[in-house]
């Protein structure tokens, strides 16, 4: 399994009156993780997106066990599902910064699509380095 870990800290614009992170800002926090991760094997999104794929969103799952507050720095943890066939499948663990405490899981699935709009196959070129990878 692919596994990429990312810090970042809670800014005051990420929380809401309470001091606690608004909890959309998870699903961004997840884009990070898994930009990171692209970049950690060798590929940027960009990259992949000059090559015409594109990967949107067609599931999210996120379960909120423990709330994150301003100034605090999160481990965003990502890693890649190799269950999935057709599209990709990404895995999130949100810990506090010791790692000790889990305050967030969830998933995002995505599938490829070409500049047309129109569902393809995964890439040779993405499927060959993950294989690598792995």
């Amino acid at each position: 399994m692919i596994t990429h870990k990312t810090k970042y800290r809670v800014i005051y614009g990420d929380t809401d009156k309470m001091g606690i992170a608004y909890h959309a800002n998870y699903l961004r926090w997840f884009e990070m993780g898994r930009s990171e991760l692209f970049r950690h094997i060798g590929f940027t999104y960009k990259e992949i997106e000059e090559k015409g794929i594109f990967l949107p969103v067609s599931e999210v799952y996120c379960k909120f066990l423990l709330p994150a507050r301003y100034d605090d720095v999160l481990i965003i943890e990502t890693s890649i599902d190799n269950s999935v066939k057709g599209g990709m499948k990404f895995n999130y663990n949100i810990f506090n910064e010791s790692g000790k405490k889990i305050l967030v899981t969830g998933h995002t699935k995505h599938a490829f699509v070409n500049s047309d709009g129109r569902v393809v196959r995964p890439p040779d070129f993405l499927t060959d380095l993950l294989k690598n990878i792995l």
